[in-house]
């Protein structure tokens, strides 16, 4: 029988701002995964060398057994960089698997269950012609769905002018693009009071979906909000295991978006995809990441019956000098049909990494950090 247990590992930081896993099986199957924290790579890579005691000699086809293990086996659970750094290898265990049986993962999570999934764009711009002019960028570039953030820095209770700023910019994207296919994230920007007041004055304008109005640690007046607006609401990139989404899913959202490189990875995803499932709520996997994130994702898309639209970071305001298909050589699998992606035909996750270019992209690095903003009174304000 081949050996499958698994022989080396090795971590590449690399820019813009990811951090890559490699793993291969004693006969010679190669698997990736993508651990990574935005702004905190290094740790993160830490945490995955701090398993490494386990990893190397693990028989790669025990990916249950090895995330139970990884997960509780510290006493100590839970958070971001812990489940980050299983997610990464839970990906790539997944990867050699598939490989190792000549399938797409998701064969080996009950098949396909759609034929394409619908892809959304960001778009950036702080003024109105700007929004307007990416919007009408990501059409010609095929994409028929959007995200864009209502705002940079934004105060406790939004002045009036502030709001106003918000209306414009939706209203010219919607004049470009068509009201109702453009999502509005506010990245847990705006206190419970602000967001109320905003939804209000955006129903009008009919977004797509409003994504996290309010922080994660706000979690509980999630339900207030969500019973307040007409509006679909998502959230979900900052919670890591079924356990943290157990009151979401419950609390009237209509999408949530776990992050398969957050989250566990494709184990834990899926179970959260179920769990939300179960409450009649809609999956939508953040992934502002890399391609080896991207193609997770899409593996759980085609295998998930409540997956309703997958995030790309093609082209996406923080991939400057590299961006997803730097280091694929099969970059068609990324490719837009009527604005949808078609599922991954190759075996594993369905990308092929080319190893040099991640060799050579590593001796670079990077030290991406997100910026820290203070509103005009010199406070911390929410990034």
């Amino acid at each position: 029988m081949t050996d499958m247990r698994i022989a080396r590992m090795e971590l590449f930081t690399i820019p813009p701002r990811w951090l890559f896993l490699r793993l291969e099986t004693e006969s010679g199957i190669v698997g990736w995964g993508e651990p990574i924290v935005e702004g905190r790579a290094e740790v993160v890579k830490t945490a995955v060398e701090s398993l490494r005691p386990i990893i190397l000699g693990w028989d790669s086809r025990r990916i249950e057994d090895f995330w139970q293990t990884s997960v509780r086996g510290g006493f100590y659970r839970g958070g971001p960089i812990l489940s980050s750094a299983v997610a990464g290898v839970d990906q790539a265990l997944w990867d050699i698997k598939g490989k190792s049986l000549g399938v797409p993962i998701y064969e080996l999570l009950g098949g396909l269950v759609r034929e394409r999934i619908p892809a959304y764009s960001w778009i950036g711009g702080d003024e109105p012609t700007e929004v307007g002019e990416h919007a009408s960028a990501r059409i010609d570039e095929g994409f028929k769905y959007f995200k864009m953030n209502i705002a940079g820095a934004v105060s406790y209770i939004p002045s009036n002018s502030e709001i106003q700023d918000i209306l414009d910019r939706v209203t010219e994207v919607n004049r470009v693009t068509a009201p109702g296919l453009v999502a509005l994230d506010f990245h847990g920007r705006v206190e419970y009071p602000g967001a109320k007041k905003i939804l209000s004055l955006l129903e009008d304008l009919n977004p797509l979906f409003v994504e996290e109005p309010l922080r994660p640690e706000l979690g509980h007046r999630l339900g207030e909000l969500c019973q307040s607006t007409r509006i679909p609401i998502a959230t979900g990139e900052r919670l890591y295991s079924r356990h943290d989404f157990r009151e979401i899913v419950s609390s009237g959202v209509a999408l949530i978006q776990p992050d398969v490189s957050h989250a566990g990875g494709i184990s834990e995803t899926r179970r959260i995809a179920n769990l939300a499932e179960s409450h009649g709520v809609g999956l939508a996997p953040h992934s502002p990441l890399g391609p080896i994130a991207l193609a997770a994702s899409l593996q759980l898309d085609f295998c998930c019956h409540n997956a309703q639209f997958q995030e790309t970071s093609l082209g996406i305001h923080y991939n400057t000098g590299h961006d997803l298909l730097s280091t694929v050589a099969n970059p068609e699998v990324f490719d837009l049909s009527e604005g949808c992606f078609q599922p991954p035909q190759e075996p594993g996750l369905g990308i092929q990494i080319i190893e040099e270019s991640v060799r050579e992209l590593s001796k670079i690095g990077h030290n991406w950090k997100n910026p820290i903003w203070r509103d005009r009174t010199g406070a911390f304000v929410e990034w």
